[in-house]
C-alpha cells in the first residue's frame, strides 16, 4: 500500500512537470505570434461582385479570336469599344446600347488585326489602336457615337518594323503615347504636332532583348515598369530612357507589371519554374529579390492584375477564368491580405475596367470590369460593391482620384517636367474638372448626370442642327463653359439636343435610353418607398411610448 502511494505521486509530479513545460512554450509561441493579428480589420472585407442584368449587358459582339494576351476591351463613361473578329483587315466597336446590330458601324481602317486598344484619359472622345499592320492609329469619335463606319484616322503614328501589339498613354502629360511590338522597340510619340501622318517618334527605348509584354506606369508617369519575354522585369525613366533597375529572377517569369505607387513596390503576374500561375510583390527601390511570391493553381491562362490605389485593392483575373480574386495591399507583412473571390461559370478572354470618375457612388461601387464572353458573344459588366446601410456619399472610400484633366502639355513634359495628376471628387453635385479637349471645343461637361448609369454610352442621340442655330461653329468659340451649362437639362440631357430621331438606329437608341431611365427611376422609387415605410414605423412607435412615459 505504502508503493502504490509512491507511485501516484511520483505520477503527479511528473504531470505537474509537463503542465509547466507546456505553459512555458505556449507563452514562447504567444510571443512570437504576438506581431500577427488574430483578426484583421478591413472596411472591404466583405465586397462582393453584382452582375449586371441583361438588359444591361452587351449582346450580340463579335469578340476578336486573337491569341494575343491583352484585354481586347477599353472603356470609358461614355463608350466601351471591343476588337471584334472581322475579314479584310482590323477593326473594332465603340458601342453605346446594350444589344448590338449585327451591322453596326465599325472603325475599321487597319490593314491587319487589331491587337490593342485604349482611350485617351484626358478626353472621351478620342482612342487609339495598334494593329499586325505595324501602324498605330489615333481616332476622334463623334459625341452622338459611330453611326458610320470610320475609316480615316486623325493621326496615323508610322515607326515600328514590325506589328505593333501594346499601346498606353500617359498618365499626366496631354496626347503623350506609348507603344511598342515585336520589334521589342518603346516608341513615344507626341501627337501635338499638325501632321496627319507622323513618321517619327520623340524617343525611342531600346532596352529589350524581347517582345515587351506588358507596361505600367506610376501615379506621376515618371517610372515605367515593363515585363518581357526574357524574363526579366525592368524599370526605367521614360522621359530619358534611362533604365534603373533590372530583375531576373529564375524562379518567377513574369507576364504583367503594375507598379503600386502608393506603395513604393511593384506587383507581378507570371509563371513559377513549374509552370504554376504565381504572383511576385517587389520593393520599388531593390529588384535583386522578390518580397513575396505565392503560387495561385495550376492553370495556363495569363492572370491580368488590376490595382486601385484609393482602396489598395488588387483584383485578380485569369484568361479563361470564370473567377476574379481580390486582395487588399498594405505596407507591412504579410503584405498581401486575401478578401475573397467572385465566382462565375462563364470564363473570360479579357477585362475592360471603367475608370473611378465613371462609378456609380450612389450604390458603393468602388470597381467595375467588363468581361469578354466568347462562348456567348457578351460582354457583361461586373460592378464591386461595398455593403453600407446608409444611401448617402461614403468619404472613406472615395477619396480623391485622377480626373480627366491633363496636369501637363506634352511640350511641358519633353521638357523634364513631371506632375502628380489633377485630382477631382467623386461626390456628387461637386464640379467636374473638363477634359483638355472639350475645355478647347467649348463643350460641357456632364459627367455628374451619367456617373450613376449601369454603362457607358448614355449619350445625345443627334447633334444639335447647325450648333444652336448658328451656320458654323466659329460663333460658338466665343462662349464659355459656364453659359453652355446653363441649358435647361431634362433626365439628364440638354433639351436642346433632343431633336427627333431620324433613322431607325437612332429610334433604337433613344428607346434603349428611355427604357433605361425608366428602370432607374422605378428603383429610386422603390428605394423612397421603402424610406417611407420606414418613417412611417418610427412614428408610430414613438406614438405607442408617450402614454407609457406619461404613466
Amino acid at each position: 500500500m505504502f508503493s502504490c502511494t509512491v507511485h501516484e505521486h511520483n505520477l503527479i509530479w511528473n504531470i505537474n512537470k509537463l503542465k509547466r513545460i507546456s505553459s512555458k512554450i505556449m507563452i514562447e509561441l504567444l510571443k512570437e505570434m504576438s506581431w500577427r493579428p488574430q483578426y484583421r480589420s478591413s472596411k472591404f472585407r466583405h465586397v462582393f461582385g453584382k452582375a449586371a442584368t441583361k438588359e444591361s449587358c452587351y449582346d450580340g459582339v463579335p469578340i476578336t479570336c486573337s491569341v494575343q494576351d491583352n484585354n481586347f476591351c477599353a472603356v470609358n463613361p461614355r463608350f466601351l469599344a471591343v476588337i471584334t473578329e472581322c475579314a479584310g483587315g482590323g477593326a473594332f466597336l465603340v458601342l453605346s446600347t446594350g444589344k448590338v446590330d449585327p451591322h453596326h458601324p465599325r472603325v475599321s481602317g487597319h490593314r491587319g488585326n487589331v491587337l490593342d486598344v485604349k482611350w485617351n484619359p484626358f478626353n472621351d472622345y478620342c482612342i487609339a489602336s495598334c494593329s499586325e499592320d505595324t501602324t498605330v492609329k489615333v481616332w476622334e469619335i463623334p459625341p452622338h457615337g459611330v453611326l458610320k463606319n470610320i475609316t480615316v484616322p486623325w493621326k496615323e503614328l508610322q515607326g515600328h518594323s514590325r506589328r505593333v501589339s501594346l499601346i498606353e498613354w500617359h498618365p499626366t502629360a496631354n496626347n503623350i503615347l506609348f507603344s511598342t511590338g515585336y520589334d521589342y522597340q518603346i516608341m513615344i510619340w507626341n501627337l501635338d504636332c499638325s501632321e496627319q501622318v507622323i513618321k517619327n517618334p520623340v524617343r525611342t527605348i531600346s532596352h529589350h532583348a524581347d517582345v515587351v509584354l506588358s507596361m505600367s506606369f506610376n501615379t506621376d508617369g515618371s517610372l515605367l515598369a515593363t515585363t518581357c519575354k526574357d524574363r526579366k522585369v525592368r524599370l526605367m525613366e521614360p522621359l530619358s530612357g534611362n533604365l534603373l533597375q533590372e530583375a531576373n529572377c529564375k524562379t518567377h517569369k513574369a507576364s504583367k507589371v503594375l507598379i503600386l505607387s502608393n506603395m513604393k513596390m511593384l506587383f507581378t503576374s507570371g509563371t513559377s519554374r513549374w509552370n504554376d500561375r504565381q504572383i511576385a510583390l517587389w520593393d520599388q527601390d531593390d529588384l535583386s529579390v522578390p518580397l513575396l511570391a505565392e503560387n495561385l493553381d495550376g492553370s495556363s491562362g495569363v492572370i491580368f492584375p488590376f490595382y486601385d490605389p484609393d482602396t489598395h485593392m488588387l483584383y485578380l483575373a485569369g484568361k479563361g477564368d470564370g473567377n476574379i480574386r481580390y486582395y487588399e495591399i498594405s505596407s507591412e507583412k504579410p503584405y498581401i491580405h486575401y478578401l475573397t473571390e467572385h465566382r462565375s461559370h462563364l470564363p473570360q478572354k479579357g477585362m475592360g475596367v471603367m475608370p473611378k470618375r465613371g462609378l456609380d457612388v450612389s450604390s458603393c461601387e468602388v470597381f467595375r470590369f467588363y468581361r469578354l464572353v466568347t462562348i456567348k458573344n457578351l460582354i457583361e459588366p461586373l460592378s464591386m460593391i461595398v455593403p453600407r446601410r446608409s444611401e448617402s456619399y461614403q468619404d472613406d472610400i472615395y477619396p480623391m482620384t485622377p480626373g480627366n484633366r491633363p496636369a501637363l502639355t506634352a511640350e511641358e513634359w519633353l521638357g523634364g517636367i513631371n506632375k502628380d495628376p489633377v485630382l477631382m471628387s467623386l461626390k456628387p453635385g461637386s464640379q467636374v474638372a473638363q477634359s483638355y479637349s472639350e475645355m478647347n471645343k467649348g463643350l460641357g461637361n456632364s459627367l455628374d448626370t451619367r456617373r450613376s448609369q449601369s454603362r457607358p454610352g448614355m449619350l445625345q442621340l443627334a447633334y444639335i442642327q447647325d450648333q444652336l442655330g448658328t451656320k458654323d461653329g466659329k460663333e460658338d468659340s466665343g462662349h464659355t463653359g459656364e453659359e453652355r451649362s446653363q441649358t435647361a437639362v431634362s433626365n439628364g440631357e440638354d433639351l436642346a439636343l433632343c431633336s427627333p430621331p431620324r433613322t431607325e438606329n437612332e429610334l433604337r437608341l433613344k428607346f434603349h435610353k428611355q427604357q433605361e431611365e425608366i428602370r432607374r427611376l422605378r428603383e429610386l422609387l422603390n428605394q423612397r418607398d421603402v424610406r417611407i415605410k420606414q418613417l412611417e414605423l418610427e412614428i408610430k412607435n414613438v406614438k405607442n411610448s408617450q402614454p407609457q412615459s406619461s404613466l
